[in-house]
């Protein structure tokens, strides 16, 4: 019987994430988001070759930097270029879950004018981290009028 394309219980887009220490990491995803390990492979040098985690519904997968790769983790580029965006229940109680393990905070919970409550964090490693619950259903028009007030107000 083939096989299915897309493996059961991942979404067709799945983040893989490089992080200097990728076994501390898998800790702190643990304690700072709830997440359950799923994998783990270990190189002969004792680092991450490879792991997935599931936080919530989705899963992230990781591994150790390595030479030949081209994904390289945030603290070697002095920065990082993507953010991961993560619904939850509540954010607040999450914030400062992640906080309290070890995440920095960079944006305290507040309402988004898109109808999401979000905060940020970055993560021991220099991934960053959206975290939001979404709060109420807009309808087109409203989303327009709330952004246009928004972005006014930034000026």
């Amino acid at each position: 019987m083939p096989a299915n394309p897309v493996p059961e219980d991942f979404h067709t887009l799945t983040p893989y994430l490089a992080v200097d220490d990728a076994t501390a990491a898998l800790d702190f995803y643990a304690r700072a988001f709830g997440a359950k390990e799923r994998a783990r492979m270990e190189g002969p040098d004792g680092k991450i070759a490879h792991a997935s985690i599931q936080i919530g519904s989705s899963i992230v997968m990781l591994s150790d930097p390595f030479p030949q790769a081209t994904t390289r983790p945030p603290k070697e580029l002095g920065g990082t270029t993507t953010t991961m965006y993560l619904y939850v229940e509540d954010t607040d109680a999450l914030f400062k879950q992640a906080v309290d393990a070890g995440a920095t905070p960079t944006m305290e919970p507040d309402d988004m004018f898109w109808g999401d409550r979000l905060a940020q964090v970055e993560d021991p490693f220099g991934h960053s981290w959206q975290i939001a619950s979404h709060m109420e259903d807009l309808s087109a028009e409203e989303m327009e009028e709330r952004g246009r007030q928004a972005m006014a107000g930034m000026g």
